[in-house]
Protein backbone atom coordinates (compact mmCIF):
# COMPACT_ATOMS: atom_id res chain seq x y z
CA UNK A 1 0.00 0.00 0.00
CA UNK A 2 1.52 3.42 -0.64
CA UNK A 3 1.24 6.50 1.28
CA UNK A 4 -1.66 7.75 -0.74
CA UNK A 5 -3.81 4.28 -0.07
CA UNK A 6 -2.81 4.36 3.58
CA UNK A 7 -4.47 8.30 3.60
CA UNK A 8 -7.50 6.65 2.28
CA UNK A 9 -7.43 3.59 3.84
CA UNK A 10 -7.29 6.02 7.15
CA UNK A 11 -10.19 8.10 5.88
CA UNK A 12 -12.78 5.50 5.32
CA UNK A 13 -11.54 3.41 8.55
CA UNK A 14 -12.12 6.71 10.73
CA UNK A 15 -15.57 7.37 9.08
CA UNK A 16 -16.87 3.82 9.56
CA UNK A 17 -15.83 3.73 12.97
CA UNK A 18 -17.16 6.82 13.61
CA UNK A 19 -20.90 6.41 12.10
CA UNK A 20 -20.73 2.57 13.28
CA UNK A 21 -20.05 3.96 17.14
CA UNK A 22 -22.69 6.82 16.95
CA UNK A 23 -25.02 4.13 15.25
CA UNK A 24 -25.18 1.90 18.67
CA UNK A 25 -26.91 4.75 20.59
CA UNK A 26 -29.45 4.67 17.53
CA UNK A 27 -29.13 0.95 17.12
CA UNK A 28 -30.50 0.82 20.86
CA UNK A 29 -33.11 2.70 20.59
CA UNK A 30 -34.76 0.75 17.90
CA UNK A 31 -34.22 -2.01 20.15
CA UNK A 32 -31.71 -4.09 18.01
CA UNK A 33 -27.84 -4.60 19.05
CA UNK A 34 -25.27 -1.99 17.05
CA UNK A 35 -23.82 -5.39 16.20
CA UNK A 36 -26.39 -5.99 13.47
CA UNK A 37 -26.32 -1.98 12.16
CA UNK A 38 -22.31 -2.94 11.67
CA UNK A 39 -23.08 -5.97 9.05
CA UNK A 40 -25.49 -4.37 7.61
CA UNK A 41 -23.24 -1.34 7.12
CA UNK A 42 -20.62 -3.86 5.40
CA UNK A 43 -23.43 -5.46 3.13
CA UNK A 44 -24.54 -2.21 1.58
CA UNK A 45 -20.99 -0.34 1.40
CA UNK A 46 -19.10 -3.27 -0.25
CA UNK A 47 -22.41 -3.48 -3.15
CA UNK A 48 -21.93 -0.17 -3.36
CA UNK A 49 -18.50 0.70 -3.59
CA UNK A 50 -16.60 -2.54 -4.94
CA UNK A 51 -13.27 -0.94 -3.74
CA UNK A 52 -14.34 -2.28 -0.22
CA UNK A 53 -15.75 -5.67 -1.19
CA UNK A 54 -13.40 -8.39 0.44
CA UNK A 55 -13.21 -11.11 -1.62
CA UNK A 56 -10.50 -13.36 0.55
CA UNK A 57 -12.36 -15.58 2.63
CA UNK A 58 -8.90 -16.85 4.18
CA UNK A 59 -8.10 -13.58 5.48
CA UNK A 60 -11.70 -12.61 6.46
CA UNK A 61 -11.41 -15.94 8.25
CA UNK A 62 -7.65 -14.87 9.82
CA UNK A 63 -8.83 -11.72 10.63
CA UNK A 64 -12.16 -12.91 12.49
CA UNK A 65 -10.00 -15.47 14.65
CA UNK A 66 -7.87 -12.34 15.70
CA UNK A 67 -11.14 -10.43 16.35
CA UNK A 68 -12.86 -13.57 18.08
CA UNK A 69 -9.19 -13.58 20.66
CA UNK A 70 -10.09 -10.26 21.77
CA UNK A 71 -13.67 -10.47 22.52
CA UNK A 72 -13.03 -13.51 24.43
CA UNK A 73 -10.12 -12.09 26.37
CA UNK A 74 -12.45 -8.74 27.44
CA UNK A 75 -15.13 -11.28 28.19
CA UNK A 76 -13.12 -13.46 30.22
CA UNK A 77 -11.37 -10.67 31.87
CA UNK A 78 -15.37 -9.30 33.76
CA UNK A 79 -16.19 -12.74 34.62
CA UNK A 80 -14.93 -13.58 37.98
CA UNK A 81 -14.54 -16.99 39.11
CA UNK A 82 -16.91 -16.73 42.37
CA UNK A 83 -19.76 -15.86 39.71
CA UNK A 84 -18.32 -19.22 36.79
CA UNK A 85 -18.00 -21.55 39.67
CA UNK A 86 -21.85 -22.69 40.31
CA UNK A 87 -22.79 -22.36 36.54
CA UNK A 88 -19.51 -24.00 34.86
CA UNK A 89 -21.16 -27.32 34.27
CA UNK A 90 -24.52 -26.70 33.34
CA UNK A 91 -22.27 -24.16 30.42
CA UNK A 92 -20.12 -27.16 30.05
CA UNK A 93 -22.94 -28.84 28.91
CA UNK A 94 -24.67 -26.43 27.10
CA UNK A 95 -21.12 -26.22 24.31
CA UNK A 96 -20.71 -29.71 24.36
CA UNK A 97 -24.18 -31.74 24.42
CA UNK A 98 -26.11 -28.78 23.54
CA UNK A 99 -23.99 -28.13 20.40
CA UNK A 100 -24.39 -31.91 19.67
CA UNK A 101 -28.14 -31.79 20.03
CA UNK A 102 -28.32 -28.62 17.88
CA UNK A 103 -26.08 -29.88 15.37
CA UNK A 104 -28.04 -33.16 15.04
CA UNK A 105 -31.76 -31.71 14.48
CA UNK A 106 -30.54 -29.50 11.88
CA UNK A 107 -28.53 -31.76 9.81
CA UNK A 108 -30.54 -34.63 9.94
CA UNK A 109 -33.82 -32.75 8.44
CA UNK A 110 -31.24 -31.21 6.11
CA UNK A 111 -29.96 -34.51 4.66
CA UNK A 112 -33.39 -36.38 4.89
CA UNK A 113 -36.03 -33.96 3.35
CA UNK A 114 -33.98 -31.18 1.03
CA UNK A 115 -31.15 -33.12 -0.11
CA UNK A 116 -27.97 -31.74 0.95
CA UNK A 117 -25.05 -33.29 0.77
CA UNK A 118 -23.61 -34.53 4.42
CA UNK A 119 -21.09 -32.46 4.40
CA UNK A 120 -23.10 -29.28 4.07
CA UNK A 121 -25.65 -30.07 6.50
CA UNK A 122 -23.16 -30.65 9.32
CA UNK A 123 -21.13 -27.47 8.30
CA UNK A 124 -24.56 -25.27 8.73
CA UNK A 125 -25.60 -27.09 11.91
CA UNK A 126 -22.01 -26.56 13.31
CA UNK A 127 -21.56 -22.63 12.37
CA UNK A 128 -24.91 -22.33 13.84
CA UNK A 129 -24.98 -24.43 16.94
CA UNK A 130 -21.94 -21.65 18.51
CA UNK A 131 -23.52 -19.18 20.13
CA UNK A 132 -21.52 -15.46 19.96
CA UNK A 133 -19.73 -13.79 22.53
CA UNK A 134 -20.05 -10.60 21.00
CA UNK A 135 -23.70 -10.69 20.32
CA UNK A 136 -24.12 -12.32 24.45
CA UNK A 137 -21.60 -10.12 26.26
CA UNK A 138 -23.38 -6.86 24.44
CA UNK A 139 -27.00 -7.53 23.98
CA UNK A 140 -27.25 -9.55 28.25
CA UNK A 141 -24.83 -6.86 30.00
CA UNK A 142 -27.39 -4.72 28.51
CA UNK A 143 -30.22 -6.34 30.53
CA UNK A 144 -30.54 -6.57 34.34
CA UNK A 145 -30.04 -10.27 34.29
CA UNK A 146 -29.36 -12.30 37.58
CA UNK A 147 -25.97 -12.70 37.62
CA UNK A 148 -26.04 -16.60 37.16
CA UNK A 149 -28.31 -16.45 33.95
CA UNK A 150 -26.03 -14.28 32.71
CA UNK A 151 -22.90 -15.78 33.55
CA UNK A 152 -24.38 -19.14 32.10
CA UNK A 153 -24.70 -17.62 28.70
CA UNK A 154 -21.63 -15.50 28.88
CA UNK A 155 -19.58 -18.59 29.52
CA UNK A 156 -21.46 -21.01 27.18
CA UNK A 157 -20.66 -17.95 24.53
CA UNK A 158 -16.95 -18.32 25.63
CA UNK A 159 -16.70 -22.23 25.87
CA UNK A 160 -18.60 -23.38 22.18
CA UNK A 161 -16.57 -21.86 20.06
CA UNK A 162 -13.67 -24.28 20.65
CA UNK A 163 -15.62 -27.52 19.81
CA UNK A 164 -17.34 -25.85 16.92
CA UNK A 165 -14.34 -24.62 15.22
CA UNK A 166 -12.10 -28.24 15.68
CA UNK A 167 -15.43 -29.66 14.13
CA UNK A 168 -15.90 -27.55 11.34
CA UNK A 169 -12.11 -27.56 10.38
CA UNK A 170 -12.04 -31.78 10.37
CA UNK A 171 -15.50 -31.90 8.63
CA UNK A 172 -14.29 -29.48 5.97
CA UNK A 173 -10.63 -31.35 5.61
CA UNK A 174 -10.01 -33.31 2.77
CA UNK A 175 -10.27 -36.61 4.70
CA UNK A 176 -14.04 -36.23 5.62
CA UNK A 177 -15.36 -39.63 5.27
CA UNK A 178 -12.39 -40.77 5.71
CA UNK A 179 -11.76 -40.58 9.12
CA UNK A 180 -14.30 -43.18 11.35
CA UNK A 181 -16.92 -41.37 12.70
CA UNK A 182 -15.38 -42.21 16.90
CA UNK A 183 -12.28 -40.30 16.10
CA UNK A 184 -13.86 -36.60 15.16
CA UNK A 185 -15.20 -36.23 19.46
CA UNK A 186 -12.13 -37.76 20.98
CA UNK A 187 -10.33 -35.18 18.54
CA UNK A 188 -12.93 -32.38 19.97
CA UNK A 189 -11.96 -33.72 23.49
CA UNK A 190 -8.31 -33.63 23.04
CA UNK A 191 -8.11 -30.25 21.87
CA UNK A 192 -10.59 -29.23 24.71
CA UNK A 193 -8.44 -30.33 27.45
CA UNK A 194 -5.47 -28.89 26.47
CA UNK A 195 -6.52 -25.53 25.54
CA UNK A 196 -7.88 -25.54 29.27
CA UNK A 197 -4.81 -26.98 30.38
CA UNK A 198 -2.68 -23.96 28.76
CA UNK A 199 -5.54 -21.17 30.02
CA UNK A 200 -4.94 -22.38 33.99
CA UNK A 201 -1.40 -22.16 33.20
CA UNK A 202 -1.15 -18.84 31.83
CA UNK A 203 -4.07 -17.64 33.92
CA UNK A 204 -1.82 -18.28 37.04
CA UNK A 205 1.13 -17.13 35.66
CA UNK A 206 -0.81 -13.94 35.20
CA UNK A 207 -1.86 -13.90 38.47
CA UNK A 208 1.57 -13.93 40.04
CA UNK A 209 2.96 -12.39 37.01
CA UNK A 210 1.31 -8.69 37.04
CA UNK A 211 1.22 -7.17 40.63
CA UNK A 212 5.22 -8.26 40.44
CA UNK A 213 6.17 -5.86 37.74
CA UNK A 214 5.91 -2.81 39.09
CA UNK A 215 5.97 -0.96 36.03
CA UNK A 216 6.77 2.59 35.35
CA UNK A 217 3.59 3.73 33.57
CA UNK A 218 -0.17 2.45 34.48
CA UNK A 219 -0.58 2.15 30.18
CA UNK A 220 1.84 -0.60 30.23
CA UNK A 221 -0.08 -2.64 32.68
CA UNK A 222 -2.83 -3.44 29.84
CA UNK A 223 -0.57 -4.32 27.46
CA UNK A 224 1.08 -6.99 29.66
CA UNK A 225 -1.84 -8.19 30.56
CA UNK A 226 -3.49 -8.51 26.83
CA UNK A 227 0.07 -9.79 25.64
CA UNK A 228 -0.72 -12.93 28.39
CA UNK A 229 -3.95 -13.56 26.58
CA UNK A 230 -2.85 -13.23 22.96
CA UNK A 231 0.14 -15.75 24.28
CA UNK A 232 -2.36 -18.14 25.68
CA UNK A 233 -4.24 -18.28 22.17
CA UNK A 234 -0.85 -19.03 20.06
CA UNK A 235 0.83 -20.98 22.69
CA UNK A 236 -2.43 -23.21 23.09
CA UNK A 237 -2.30 -23.15 18.97
CA UNK A 238 1.05 -24.57 18.31
CA UNK A 239 0.42 -27.29 20.66
CA UNK A 240 -2.20 -28.37 18.53
CA UNK A 241 -5.02 -27.69 21.17
CA UNK A 242 -7.68 -25.34 21.61
CA UNK A 243 -6.67 -21.58 21.55
CA UNK A 244 -10.33 -19.91 21.68
CA UNK A 245 -10.88 -22.09 25.25
CA UNK A 246 -7.09 -20.99 26.51
CA UNK A 247 -7.68 -17.31 25.75
CA UNK A 248 -11.01 -17.29 27.65
CA UNK A 249 -10.62 -19.57 30.67
CA UNK A 250 -6.58 -17.56 31.25
CA UNK A 251 -8.37 -14.37 31.36
CA UNK A 252 -10.94 -15.06 33.94
CA UNK A 253 -8.62 -16.17 35.68
CA UNK A 254 -6.87 -13.21 35.31
CA UNK A 255 -9.61 -10.72 35.54
CA UNK A 256 -10.69 -12.56 38.76
CA UNK A 257 -7.29 -12.04 41.06
CA UNK A 258 -7.75 -9.92 43.96
CA UNK A 259 -4.65 -8.43 43.19
CA UNK A 260 -4.62 -7.43 40.07
CA UNK A 261 -3.23 -3.62 39.20
CA UNK A 262 -4.69 -1.48 38.19
CA UNK A 263 -7.91 -3.38 36.93
CA UNK A 264 -9.89 -0.38 35.67
CA UNK A 265 -7.36 0.69 33.06
CA UNK A 266 -6.36 -3.20 31.70
CA UNK A 267 -10.32 -3.79 31.97
CA UNK A 268 -11.18 -0.12 30.10
CA UNK A 269 -8.29 -1.30 27.38
CA UNK A 270 -9.84 -4.66 26.81
CA UNK A 271 -13.09 -3.57 26.18
CA UNK A 272 -12.17 -0.93 23.82
CA UNK A 273 -9.94 -3.28 21.57
CA UNK A 274 -13.47 -5.66 21.48
CA UNK A 275 -15.39 -2.65 20.24
CA UNK A 276 -13.20 -1.87 17.96
CA UNK A 277 -12.57 -5.91 17.06
CA UNK A 278 -16.58 -6.12 16.87
CA UNK A 279 -17.12 -3.20 14.44
CA UNK A 280 -14.01 -4.11 12.22
CA UNK A 281 -15.13 -7.78 12.54
CA UNK A 282 -19.03 -7.82 11.60
CA UNK A 283 -17.86 -4.80 8.66
CA UNK A 284 -15.79 -7.03 7.28
CA UNK A 285 -17.92 -10.07 7.17
CA UNK A 286 -20.70 -7.86 5.22
CA UNK A 287 -18.51 -7.01 2.79
CA UNK A 288 -17.47 -10.51 2.58
CA UNK A 289 -21.05 -11.38 1.24
CA UNK A 290 -21.85 -11.86 -2.32
CA UNK A 291 -25.22 -10.09 -1.64
CA UNK A 292 -26.06 -11.18 -5.70
CA UNK A 293 -25.57 -14.73 -4.28
CA UNK A 294 -28.02 -14.30 -1.28
CA UNK A 295 -31.79 -14.46 -2.59
CA UNK A 296 -30.98 -18.44 -3.81
CA UNK A 297 -30.47 -18.77 -0.23
CA UNK A 298 -33.56 -17.56 1.33
CA UNK A 299 -35.99 -20.74 1.43
CA UNK A 300 -32.88 -23.22 2.97
CA UNK A 301 -32.00 -19.91 5.31
CA UNK A 302 -35.83 -20.02 6.88
CA UNK A 303 -35.91 -23.57 6.85
CA UNK A 304 -33.19 -23.07 9.14
CA UNK A 305 -34.20 -20.78 11.10
CA UNK A 306 -37.21 -22.30 12.26
CA UNK A 307 -35.46 -25.60 13.13
CA UNK A 308 -33.26 -23.31 15.68
CA UNK A 309 -35.80 -21.55 16.92
CA UNK A 310 -38.64 -24.39 17.27
CA UNK A 311 -36.60 -27.61 18.18
CA UNK A 312 -33.02 -27.15 18.03
CA UNK A 313 -32.09 -24.49 20.78
CA UNK A 314 -34.99 -25.03 23.18
CA UNK A 315 -34.35 -29.43 22.61
CA UNK A 316 -30.49 -28.58 23.51
CA UNK A 317 -31.23 -26.68 26.53
CA UNK A 318 -33.53 -28.78 27.93
CA UNK A 319 -31.43 -31.78 27.75
CA UNK A 320 -27.99 -29.75 29.25
CA UNK A 321 -29.84 -28.33 31.94
CA UNK A 322 -32.58 -30.53 33.26
CA UNK A 323 -29.60 -32.85 35.00
CA UNK A 324 -28.48 -29.84 36.73
CA UNK A 325 -32.18 -29.02 38.04
CA UNK A 326 -32.17 -25.50 36.48
CA UNK A 327 -35.82 -24.15 37.33
CA UNK A 328 -38.26 -24.41 34.25
CA UNK A 329 -38.32 -20.42 33.91
CA UNK A 330 -34.11 -20.67 33.69
CA UNK A 331 -34.63 -23.34 30.80
CA UNK A 332 -36.89 -21.54 29.28
CA UNK A 333 -34.99 -18.37 29.13
CA UNK A 334 -31.77 -19.79 28.20
CA UNK A 335 -33.85 -21.36 24.79
CA UNK A 336 -34.67 -18.34 23.50
CA UNK A 337 -31.53 -16.44 24.57
CA UNK A 338 -28.73 -18.16 22.52
CA UNK A 339 -27.41 -15.61 20.38
CA UNK A 340 -25.75 -15.54 17.40
CA UNK A 341 -23.67 -13.24 15.54
CA UNK A 342 -19.85 -13.19 13.83
CA UNK A 343 -19.16 -16.26 15.03
CA UNK A 344 -21.15 -18.59 13.25
CA UNK A 345 -20.28 -16.44 9.76
CA UNK A 346 -16.58 -16.72 11.00
CA UNK A 347 -16.70 -20.18 11.08
CA UNK A 348 -18.71 -20.36 7.73
CA UNK A 349 -15.63 -18.36 5.95
CA UNK A 350 -13.02 -21.37 6.81
CA UNK A 351 -15.35 -23.70 4.17
CA UNK A 352 -14.90 -21.29 1.68
CA UNK A 353 -11.82 -20.27 2.51
CA UNK A 354 -10.75 -24.01 1.65
CA UNK A 355 -13.00 -24.37 -1.32
CA UNK A 356 -15.25 -26.97 0.18
CA UNK A 357 -17.90 -27.85 -2.47
CA UNK A 358 -20.98 -26.01 -1.65
CA UNK A 359 -19.19 -23.75 0.45
CA UNK A 360 -20.62 -20.08 -0.85
CA UNK A 361 -24.37 -21.59 -0.04
CA UNK A 362 -23.15 -22.44 3.51
CA UNK A 363 -22.08 -18.69 4.01
CA UNK A 364 -24.92 -17.44 2.84
CA UNK A 365 -27.38 -19.76 4.67
CA UNK A 366 -25.35 -18.91 7.93
CA UNK A 367 -25.19 -14.89 7.34
CA UNK A 368 -29.02 -14.95 6.51
CA UNK A 369 -30.17 -17.15 9.34
CA UNK A 370 -27.91 -14.92 11.76
CA UNK A 371 -29.41 -11.72 10.54
CA UNK A 372 -32.80 -13.12 10.88
CA UNK A 373 -32.22 -14.18 14.57
CA UNK A 374 -31.20 -11.06 15.70
CA UNK A 375 -34.06 -8.96 14.38
CA UNK A 376 -36.68 -11.60 15.98
CA UNK A 377 -34.25 -12.83 18.98
CA UNK A 378 -33.03 -9.69 20.99
CA UNK A 379 -36.53 -7.59 20.91
CA UNK A 380 -38.03 -10.81 22.46
CA UNK A 381 -35.55 -11.87 25.28
CA UNK A 382 -36.28 -8.71 26.96
CA UNK A 383 -39.72 -9.47 27.15
CA UNK A 384 -39.93 -13.12 27.59
CA UNK A 385 -36.93 -12.28 30.73
CA UNK A 386 -39.90 -10.12 32.65
CA UNK A 387 -42.68 -12.45 31.94
CA UNK A 388 -40.31 -15.68 33.20
CA UNK A 389 -39.11 -13.74 36.11
CA UNK A 390 -35.52 -13.97 35.44
CA UNK A 391 -34.93 -10.06 34.99
CA UNK A 392 -33.87 -8.55 38.81
CA UNK A 393 -35.35 -5.77 37.97
CA UNK A 394 -33.70 -4.84 41.78
CA UNK A 395 -30.68 -6.31 41.86
CA UNK A 396 -27.45 -3.97 42.92
CA UNK A 397 -24.68 -3.20 40.61
CA UNK A 398 -21.16 -4.80 41.50
CA UNK A 399 -19.11 -2.79 43.26
CA UNK A 400 -15.80 -1.78 40.71
CA UNK A 401 -12.49 -1.92 42.57
CA UNK A 402 -9.27 0.09 40.58
CA UNK A 403 -6.07 -0.86 42.66
CA UNK A 404 -2.77 0.24 42.38
CA UNK A 405 0.77 -0.85 44.25
CA UNK A 406 2.23 1.67 46.46
CA UNK A 407 6.14 0.39 45.88
CA UNK A 408 7.96 -0.29 48.94
CA UNK A 409 5.38 0.21 51.65
CA UNK A 410 3.35 -3.15 51.30
CA UNK A 411 0.32 -1.62 50.85
CA UNK A 412 -2.70 -0.79 47.74
CA UNK A 413 -4.83 1.96 47.13
CA UNK A 414 -8.00 0.79 46.01
CA UNK A 415 -10.43 3.50 44.03
CA UNK A 416 -14.27 2.88 44.52
CA UNK A 417 -17.22 4.20 42.34
CA UNK A 418 -20.44 4.01 44.27
CA UNK A 419 -23.73 3.11 42.35
CA UNK A 420 -26.67 4.72 42.44
CA UNK A 421 -28.49 1.21 43.41
CA UNK A 422 -25.53 0.27 45.63
CA UNK A 423 -25.89 -0.43 49.35
CA UNK A 424 -23.39 1.77 50.22
CA UNK A 425 -25.95 4.77 49.26
CA UNK A 426 -26.68 6.17 52.65
CA UNK A 427 -23.95 4.13 54.83
CA UNK A 428 -21.92 5.88 57.35
CA UNK A 429 -18.30 5.25 57.04
CA UNK A 430 -18.35 3.87 60.70
CA UNK A 431 -21.03 1.38 59.77
CA UNK A 432 -18.40 -0.27 57.44
CA UNK A 433 -16.70 -2.34 59.59
CA UNK A 434 -12.99 -2.82 57.49
CA UNK A 435 -10.63 -4.67 58.90
CA UNK A 436 -7.54 -3.95 60.76
CA UNK A 437 -4.92 -2.54 58.25
CA UNK A 438 -7.58 -0.77 56.10
CA UNK A 439 -9.07 2.63 56.22
CA UNK A 440 -11.43 5.19 54.17
CA UNK A 441 -8.69 7.51 53.30
CA UNK A 442 -10.79 10.27 50.84
CA UNK A 443 -13.78 10.69 49.58
CA UNK A 444 -14.60 13.04 46.54
CA UNK A 445 -18.26 14.20 45.80
CA UNK A 446 -18.05 16.23 42.68
CA UNK A 447 -14.94 18.20 42.15
CA UNK A 448 -14.84 18.53 46.05
CA UNK A 449 -12.68 16.03 48.35
CA UNK A 450 -14.04 15.47 51.68
CA UNK A 451 -11.70 14.01 54.25
CA UNK A 452 -14.21 11.20 56.05
CA UNK A 453 -15.20 11.32 60.00
CA UNK A 454 -17.63 9.55 61.98
CA UNK A 455 -20.95 12.02 60.52
CA UNK A 456 -19.46 10.82 57.20
CA UNK A 457 -22.10 8.92 54.54
CA UNK A 458 -21.78 7.82 51.57
CA UNK A 459 -23.90 9.07 48.67
CA UNK A 460 -24.49 7.95 44.70
CA UNK A 461 -21.49 8.97 42.36
CA UNK A 462 -19.00 9.14 45.38
CA UNK A 463 -15.87 8.10 44.68
CA UNK A 464 -13.45 6.27 47.76
CA UNK A 465 -10.16 6.16 48.18
CA UNK A 466 -9.13 3.09 50.52
CA UNK A 467 -5.77 2.37 51.51
CA UNK A 468 -5.34 -1.12 52.67
CA UNK A 469 -2.20 -3.44 53.77
CA UNK A 470 -1.67 -6.55 51.24
CA UNK A 471 -2.61 -8.53 54.17
CA UNK A 472 -5.60 -6.93 54.84
CA UNK A 473 -7.02 -6.35 51.12
CA UNK A 474 -9.01 -9.13 50.49
CA UNK A 475 -11.24 -8.63 53.68
CA UNK A 476 -11.55 -5.38 52.85
CA UNK A 477 -12.64 -5.98 49.49
CA UNK A 478 -15.15 -8.80 50.69
CA UNK A 479 -16.65 -6.26 53.33
CA UNK A 480 -17.12 -3.47 50.56
CA UNK A 481 -18.76 -6.01 47.77
CA UNK A 482 -20.96 -7.13 50.97
CA UNK A 483 -22.41 -3.83 51.94
CA UNK A 484 -22.53 -3.17 48.66
CA UNK A 485 -24.94 -5.57 47.85
CA UNK A 486 -26.94 -6.05 51.44
CA UNK A 487 -26.58 -2.48 52.71
CA UNK A 488 -25.47 -2.16 56.33
CA UNK A 489 -26.81 -5.12 57.48
CA UNK A 490 -24.85 -7.33 55.55
CA UNK A 491 -22.84 -8.41 58.70
CA UNK A 492 -25.95 -9.17 60.71
CA UNK A 493 -27.49 -10.66 57.29
CA UNK A 494 -24.17 -13.16 56.86
CA UNK A 495 -24.19 -14.37 60.76
CA UNK A 496 -28.12 -15.76 60.93
CA UNK A 497 -27.66 -17.32 57.73
CA UNK A 498 -29.59 -17.94 54.05
CA UNK A 499 -32.73 -18.19 55.35
CA UNK A 500 -32.59 -14.96 57.03
CA UNK A 501 -30.79 -13.29 53.70
CA UNK A 502 -33.51 -14.78 51.42
CA UNK A 503 -36.14 -13.39 53.75
CA UNK A 504 -34.69 -10.12 54.02
CA UNK A 505 -34.73 -9.79 50.40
Amino acid sequence: MSLEGLASASLVGALIVLVSVVGVRLAGRLGVPGLLLYLLLGLVLGAIFPGLHMDNAEMATVLGYAALILILAQGGLTTRVEELRPVMWPAIALASVGVAVSIAVVALPLVWWFGVSTQTAIIIGAVLAATDAAAVFSVMRRMRLSSRVRTLLEAEAGFNDAPVVVLVIVVSSGSFGEMPWWQVPLLVLAELIGGAVVGVAVGFLGRWLLPRLALPAVGLYPIAALALLVGAYGLASVAHTSGFLAVYVSAVIIGSAARLPHRRSIVGFADGLAWIAEIGLFFMLGALAEVSSLPAAIPLALVVTALILLVARPLASVVSLAPFRESRAVIAFTSIAGLRGAVPIVFAAIPLGLGVPGAQLMFDVTLIVTLILMLVQVPVIRIAGERLGIVARHEAVELELESAPLDGMRAQVLGIEVPAESGLVGTFVTEIGLPDGAVISLIVRGDAPIVPDANSRFRAGDRILMVTTEEARAGAERRMRAVARRGRLAGWLASVGPEAVRRAE
